[in-house]
């Protein structure tokens, strides 16, 4: 038999159980603590293992704070992978294997320095080392062959080409968002002042423009890059609004025109155009000139039929079409566009607006007047009354509409637009079209001579109950010793304006005007309602005295004297 070894002793065996079945009790009774236990056991591991990992982390590369020295080593790095992968593109043009590492490393520390962008105190490192130089160079960068994704119906890039990053024009360009947001510029002028001025000065507007021409935006990344370019120049424009001129004539407004008209399904991009061409527009001659040069009246009445008939599907489809009618208004500020809206058709368009009653028709009103207001729009007024404009402006006039769908658009705001056409029309009209609107106002028992008065007492009401307001305020004041400044005046006035005194003024004014136009019909019905409402003519006197005295200067001085000159010989005659 085979030799089964040395045995152990008889009590070591006893013993050896006996430790067997103590440990398994033991292990029961633990059991249920350590199911308790668990969920805070595995808790406990994941934050070892995390520690473990950012440990072996640090003894890999020890992480540095980012500071001044930190940030300086990073745009260091960035510039000198920025200066292997030119090197490497010029000595290796058709061979992309031999750039393509560079061109990853690259964009590693492109991303990385997406993090200064939260420091605007050190932007100055980026101008001081030229970083901001090599990012604008990257926009003018060849490599439109390293597509995350082909573009559908095109050919791939050239054999051994990566597919795993967005082009590093599009990567600066989000850099530069990143670094242009206006909230982070306003956290630090100083380097905001120093970053905008080195943008400037390296010309990048011109610089986005020509990437802008060579993105396909049907390829994601690229797309985003139409983006942030805009992102950019939103964000410099709100910062610095003097450059909103030299922005436009290095390209970027012949661009927004031409993006606009497009035959491309609508998108953000276009939203954000619209956006950006509005903000161009505000306040600027020189831009509201420019545009009016390159067609973009017509551009713009183009883009705006497509509502006449047609409410937009979607809110933000309504956000451009709004934008789109702000730059029309804008553009309508100056009297040569005015000549183009004319020649274009633009009142025949807004003219069917009004008509269809869609949500483009509260716009269309204020595009209208605009259109006709003050000398320059003499030629527009009488267009419109031989396009049978009396017959769509006067049912509004009669009416507000009770529900105006366009959002933010009051009664009061629909109220004033079309008291100012008609005080424009009454101001600008002559011969045979003023008897034609003055007429108007005897037609069936003159109901619009009432409804003129109708709405004289209504906003004559809500303007003493303003003045009582003031009056009250100003009454404080004085009793607390304080000075009454002629600051503080001009904002006393501009409440009364918000008040109703501006549609007050205008109702005053077509009262005026019709009064003084040897209709004894109109002028009877006037005095008639007043002293039925127990008012008096020198209330009407007294406004619109306190509007010629307020009327701007316009272009130049002579135009505000020849018009309260005027006004004040209708108050003589009334």
């Amino acid at each position: 038999q085979p030799n089964r070894g040395t045995k152990r002793p008889r009590d070591e065996e006893e013993e050896e159980i006996k430790a067997r079945r103590k440990q398994g009790r033991e292990h029961g009774r633990h059991r249920e603590e350590e199911a308790a236990a668990l969920e805070e056991t595995d808790d406990e591991k994941k934050k070892l293992l995390q520690i473990i990992e950012r440990d072996g982390e640090e003894e890999e590369e020890e992480e540095e704070p980012l500071d001044e020295s930190s940030v300086k080593k990073m745009i260091l790095t960035f510039e000198k992978r920025s200066y292997k992968n030119q090197e490497l593109r010029i000595k290796f043009p058709d061979n992309p294997e031999k750039f393509m590492e560079s061109e990853l490393d690259l964009n590693d520390i492109i991303q990385e320095m997406h993090v200064v962008a939260t420091m605007p105190d050190l932007y100055h490192l980026l101008v001081e080392l030229n970083a901001v130089q090599s990012l604008l160079g990257l926009l003018g960068h060849d490599n439109t062959d390293i597509l995350t994704e082909p573009a559908a119906g095109t050919a791939p890039g050239p054999p051994g080409c990566p597919r795993r990053f967005a082009l590093l024009p599009c990567r600066a360009l989000l850099m530069s968002s990143f670094l242009t947001d206006i909230d982070t510029l306003h956290e630090s002028e100083e380097g905001a002042e120093v970053l905008i001025d080195a943008l400037v000065e390296g010309q990048v507007v011109a610089l986005l423009v020509q990437n802008l021409e060579r993105l396909d935006e049907s390829v994601k990344e690229e797309a985003d890059g139409v983006h942030n370019t805009l992102a950019i120049v939103e964000n410099m424009a709100e910062f610095r609004p003097e450059m909103c001129t030299e922005a436009a004539q290095q390209g970027l407004m012949q661009w927004l025109l031409k993006r606009l008209k497009a035959k491309m399904p609508f998108d953000a991009n276009k939203l954000y155009c619209s956006e950006v061409l509005a903000i161009l527009l505000q306040n600027n001659d020189d831009n509201r000139e420019l545009l009016g040069e390159l067609d973009g009246i017509d551009v713009l009445l183009q883009q705006l039929s497509v509502f006449k008939r047609h409410n937009p599907s979607t809110a933000e489809e309504q956000e451009m079409m709004e934008n789109l009618f702000d730059s029309l208004c804008s553009c309508l500020m100056l009297s040569s566009n005015r000549d183009r809206f004319l020649k274009g058709e633009g009142l025949q368009l807004m003219n069917l607006m009004l008509r269809e009653k869609k949500i483009s028709r509260s716009s269309a009103l204020k595009v209208l007047d605009h259109a006709m207001i003050g000398p320059e729009g003499t030629d527009n007024c009488h267009k419109f009354v031989d396009i049978l404009g009396l017959r769509t402006i006067f049912p509004l006039f009669m009416k507000s509409p009770r529900k105006i769908k366009k959002v933010g658009t009051t009664e009061k705001e629909h109220e004033e637009h079309v008291c100012s056409i008609l005080a424009s029309l009454l101001r600008n009209l002559r011969g045979q079209q003023r008897t034609r609107l003055l007429n108007k106002f005897t037609e069936n028992d003159s109901e619009k001579v009432d409804r003129l008065m109708e709405l004289y007492f209504k906003y004559l009401d809500a303007m003493q109950a303003a003045d009582k307001k003031i009056d009250g305020e100003k009454h404080d004041m004085v009793r607390r010793g304080e000075i009454i400044d002629d600051d503080m005046e001009d904002e006393f006035y501009l409440r009364r304006l918000d008040a109703g005194l501006f549609v007050l003024q205008l109702i005053c004014y077509i009262m005026a005007e019709i009064c003084n136009a040897n209709v004894p019909q109109v002028r009877q019905r006037v005095h008639q309602i007043l002293n039925m409402r127990g008012s008096s003519i020198k209330i009407v006197r007294h406004i619109l005295k306190e509007y010629a005295e307020n009327i701007g200067d316009g272009k130049n001085q002579e135009f505000r004297e020849s018009e309260q000159k005027r006004i004040l010989d209708l108050l003589e005659n009334f």
